[in-house]
This record gives C-alpha cells, sequence and structure tokens, in this order.
C-alpha cells in the first residue's frame, strides 16, 4: 500500500518535471529544411506532459483506472491519520521562492514587466479553465461537501506557479523547477490527506496548470518594456530628397 502511494506521488513529480525542455526557446530551422515536423513544433512539446497528466487523472475518475481514486483515498485515508491547511499557503510557495532568488540577485529570463505579465496571463488562463471545468464535470468531493472537485483548483495553482519558476530560471538550474515541483506535487497529496479531492482531481489539476503556463509564453510574442531606437535616414530617390524613419527594438 505505502509503496503505491509513494510511487503514485514521485510519477506526478517526475511527469512535471519531465517539462524541464523548454518549449519556448526559439529554434532555427535552415530555409530549406522547411516547416519542422509536428512532433518537433512547440506546441506539440508543450502538451505532452499536461496531456498525460490529464488523461491519466480522468482514467482514475471514481473506481476506474489500475488504481482508482477510491483505491487511493482508502490507502490515503488509512496511512495518513491528519489534517492541516497548509496547502492552502503551499500553492503560492513558488511565487515566494521567484521573489526570494529576486532578492538573491538572481534574476528572471524575463524582465519584471514580462514576467508580471506572463503570471497574470497563466492565472487567468487557468482560471479560465478549472472553474468551467469544475461546473461541467459536478464530482461530488471524497468529503461530500460540493460537487465541484474535479479538477483540483489548489493544484492547478501549484502547478501554474511552479511551472512560471522553472521557466524563468531554468536557465540557471534545473534545480529551481524541480523544487518548485516537489512543492506543487506536495500540496496535491495534502489535497488528498485533507479528503478534498480526489487523485483524479490532483493529476488532472496539475497537468490544467502546466498547460496554462504552458499557453501564457506559447503565445507571449511581443515583449513589453523593450527600449526602442530610432533615427530618421535622409533618402534621395527620382531626382528629390526624403526622409526615412528606421526603429530597432
Amino acid at each position: 500500500m505505502k509503496t503505491r502511494l509513494v510511487s503514485l506521488f514521485f510519477t506526478l513529480l517526475i511527469i512535471s518535471s519531465s517539462v524541464a525542455q523548454d518549449t519556448t526557446r526559439e529554434t532555427h530551422f535552415k530555409p530549406e529544411a522547411g516547416k519542422p515536423k509536428w512532433y518537433k513544433t512547440k506546441v506539440f512539446k508543450a502538451s505532452i506532459a499536461p496531456a498525460i497528466l490529464i488523461g491519466y487523472g480522468i482514467s482514475t475518475i471514481k473506481d476506474n483506472g489500475f488504481y482508482s481514486s477510491y483505491h487511493a483515498k482508502h490507502d490515503i485515508q488509512k496511512t495518513f491519520g491528519f489534517r492541516t491547511k497548509i496547502d492552502n499557503y503551499l500553492i503560492f510557495a513558488p511565487y515566494a521562492e521567484l521573489i526570494a532568488l529576486n532578492l538573491l540577485k538572481i534574476k528572471c529570463r524575463n524582465d519584471f514587466i514580462n514576467t508580471g505579465l506572463l503570471i497574470l496571463k497563466s492565472e487567468l488562463i487557468m482560471v479560465a479553465m478549472v472553474f468551467p471545468i469544475k461546473k461541467l464535470t459536478a464530482i461530488q468531493r471524497p468529503d461530500s461537501s460540493d460537487y465541484l472537485s474535479f479538477p483540483s483548483g489548489h493544484a492547478a495553482q501549484a502547478f501554474v506557479a511552479a511551472s512560471i519558476i522553472h521557466k524563468e530560471f531554468r536557465y540557471k538550474s534545473q534545480w529551481y523547477g524541480i523544487g518548485a515541483y516537489a512543492i506543487a506535487t506536495s500540496v496535491g497529496l495534502f489535497r488528498m490527506i485533507n479528503n478534498k479531492h480526489w487523485e483524479s482531481d490532483v493529476f488532472a489539476g496539475a497537468g490544467v496548470g502546466i498547460l496554462s503556463a504552458h499557453i501564457a509564453y506559447l503565445t507571449h510574442k511581443n515583449r513589453w518594456g523593450r527600449k526602442c531606437n530610432a533615427t530618421l535616414i535622409p533618402i534621395y530617390r527620382s531626382g528629390s530628397f526624403g526622409l526615412g524613419f528606421a526603429a530597432k527594438f
């Protein structure tokens, strides 16, 4: 029983950490090579981990799957005999990590304005997905408190924040991201210990959180706050002079 529980959350950590490959990095292809194959595109690579997590979560709803949500609940409630509110605070721990790293002069990959915009976009995308899905699925929580169980909003919040930490600091070390994902994984565990979510909710929530951050980064084409060097260039054409405008961002 304990072995299955350890394997369950170790798997969650491994899958989420597999997004270590930077899907937002620009890739240059030779002109003669044409467009990259669909399985080499940034969109496909960005969807792998979220698809696995969400797919696994859906497959374990209620008593379905190799290790169903009902089995996981039974094992967790039998193994852990306590309740805690720490999960309500850990969901923002990755952002606390971001602030601490900046105070230590370890800068984000993006500047302050763009990092803030990426966080805002990621959060809005995550909320826009989580709450409608909760309403549509109407799955009852393990403690029977309401019918807003699937997916876990706490897990989604924790994993969207962890994904941002990973993307902003992976250029320094992968361990910043792995640490953030470990915190996010613990949030999922505590939600199950507190009998607030099923196994399926936690995995799907993790997938939604990671997917939200990936969408935000992939769609963040224009960088705000860039300096613009502009100049006027004299132009002679067809026997007359004029002025041209050139700008470098």
